[in-house]
């Protein structure tokens, strides 16, 4: 199988967040994450850039009713870096989530300045 993107984990942030949820929510996320790998085009369903914040996506999940957010960003055009993740209570994503995964982001990037 040939991708079209890769998946990198920055720190253990993402890990935490898998690694808390059920097998069945895991194979969830493996199967949107294996999309996103895979498709030239990924539906707004399955990955979604965040208003207002330039650079940061949501890798949106659902099962059983309930909504799972892991957020993202690009780097290098055909890499995709994840940060933390959440299970969503309602409609809007919550501020402190956005404003968690924007510190996250920054602290990737100047990690790379070295």
């Amino acid at each position: 199988m040939e991708y079209i993107r890769k998946i990198k984990v920055f720190k253990t942030y993402y890990k935490e967040f898998y690694l808390a949820q059920t097998l069945e929510v895991r194979t969830k996320i493996d199967y949107v994450i294996e999309l996103i790998k895979q498709l030239d085009r990924v539906p707004k369903s399955y990955f979604k850039q965040i208003e207002g914040v330039s650079g940061l996506f949501e890798i949106r999940v659902e099962y059983a009713g309930n909504i799972y957010r892991i957020f993202c960003c690009n780097d290098e055009g055909q890499l995709v870096i994840l940060f933390n993740g959440f299970q969503k209570k309602s409609q809007k994503t919550p501020l402190d989530e956005i404003k968690r995964a924007k510190a996250i982001m920054n602290e990737y990037f100047n990690s790379k300045k070295g």
